[in-house]
C-alpha cells in the first residue's frame, strides 16, 4: 500500500488559486456582517466610551470634562441609585419568577402525551407579542376598575390594589407581568427535558425514588446547563428592562419612571438623560457603568458555574 508523500510543487501551485478563490469568497460572505458590527455596535461603542468624558448636548461640540460625568453619578444624583435600586428588587424577584414559571410549563409539555404541539404553540405565542402590545394588555389585565385581577380578588372578598397607579404596587405589577412571554426559556427546558436518559430515572426508580427525589436528583444536576443559560440570559434581560416600563409609566402614572420613581428602571434614567435633557455625555456614562455591572454579574455567574452546572462531556475526561 502506497503512503501519500507531500504535495509536488506542481500541485502546490494548482492549489494556491483556488484557496485564494475561496478566501475571497469567505470575507465577501461575511461582508455584511462585518460592516455591521463595525457601523453600529464596535463603532458607537468606542465614541459612547469617548463621549462619557464630556458634556455633550448634541447641539454643541463636544467639551471634555474628564471623570466627572462618573463622580455626578455616584456622589450628586439621587436618581440614579433609585434607579438602580428598582433595577436590582426587579430582577431579584423576576429571573426566579420566569425560570420557574418557564420550567413549570416545559414539565407539563414533556409529561403530555396529546397536542404537545398545540399547547406548545400557545405557550410560545406570549413571547412574540410585540412588548408594547403586551404592556397595553397588562395595563387592561390589571387595571383597578374592571380587570380581571381584580375581579378574581373581589370574589374571594379581597379588595386589590391600584397597581399601576400605587408607588407601593407599579413595580410589583411590572415583576408579576415578567411572567409572560417564558416561552423562549421553556423551549430551552424542554429541549433539556427531552435529552435526559429514560435509564437515569428507571435506576432512580429501581432505587425506590419518588417523584419529588428524581426531581431533585436526576432531573435539576442534568437540566443545570439549562438552567444556567437562561439564568444568565434573563439577568441580562432584566437589567435592561425598557419598553414595558415606558409605555405603563408614561400611561398610568403620566411619568416616565411614575408613580413617584417607584418604577424608574435604570434604561429609563438613561433615556431621560438621553433624549429628555440632551445629557448625551452623562447618559453614555451610565451606559458603560451599566455593561461593568452586566458583565461583573455575568463573570461571577460563570466562575459559580462550576459548583452547580453539571457537564457530562467535562465529567468523562
Amino acid at each position: 500500500m502506497a503512503l501519500a508523500g507531500p504535495p509536488s510543487v506542481l500541485e502546490t501551485r494548482h492549489r494556491a488559486p483556488r484557496i485564494r478563490h475561496e478566501t475571497v469568497i469567505f470575507y465577501l460572505c461575511i461582508a455584511p456582517w462585518l460592516i455591521g458590527l463595525i457601523a453600529f455596535i464596535a463603532g458607537p461603542m468606542v465614541a459612547s466610551a469617548g463621549l462619557s468624558f464630556t458634556r455633550w448636548d448634541m447641539l454643541s461640540p463636544p467639551e471634555w470634562v474628564g471623570l466627572r460625568n462618573y463622580v455626578t453619578m455616584f456622589t450628586e444624583d439621587p436618581d440614579y441609585w433609585q434607579s438602580l435600586r428598582v433595577t436590582v428588587v426587579y430582577s431579584v424577584f423576576s429571573v426566579p419568577l420566569r425560570l420557574s414559571a418557564a420550567l413549570f410549563l416545559a414539565i407539563l409539555l414533556n409529561e403530555a402525551t396529546k397536542g404537545v404541539g398545540i399547547f406548545r404553540t400557545i405557550f410560545y405565542l406570549p413571547s412574540i407579542v410585540a412588548s408594547v402590545a403586551a404592556a397595553v394588555l397588562w395595563s387592561w389585565i390589571l387595571n383597578p376598575r374592571f380587570g380581571p385581577v381584580n375581579g378574581a380578588l373581589r370574589l374571594i372578598g379581597i379588595r386589590g390594589p391600584a397597581w399601576f397607579s400605587d408607588p407601593g404596587y407599579a413595580l410589583w405589577g411590572l415583576v408579576l407581568m415578567s411572567g409572560w412571554g417564558v416561552g423562549g426559556e421553556m423551549l430551552i427546558f424542554l429541549a433539556g427535558l427531552k435529552g435526559i436518559p429514560s435509564t437515569l430515572y428507571e435506576a432512580a426508580e429501581i432505587d425506590g425514588a419518588g417523584r419529588w427525589p428524581r426531581f431533585i436528583r436526576v432531573t435539576l444536576p442534568m437540566l443545570s446547563p439549562a438552567i444556567f443559560f437562561n439564568f444568565v440570559m434573563s439577568m441580562i434581560g432584566s437589567f435592561q428592562t425598557f419598553d414595558t416600563a415606558y409605555v405603563i409609566s408614561t400611561a398610568r402614572a403620566g411619568t416616565i419612571g411614575g408613580p413617584l420613581r417607584s418604577t424608574l428602571f435604570y434604561m429609563l434614567h438613561l433615556y431621560r438623560n438621553a433624549f429628555s435633557w440632551l445629557k448625551m455625555g452623562y447618559a453614555s456614562a451610565l451606559a458603560w457603568v451599566l455593561f461593568l455591572i452586566i458583565l461583573g454579574l455575568t463573570l461571577i455567574a460563570l466562575r459559580s458555574s462550576a459548583l452547580w452546572v453539571y457537564y457530562e462531556a467535562e465529567r468523562g475526561r
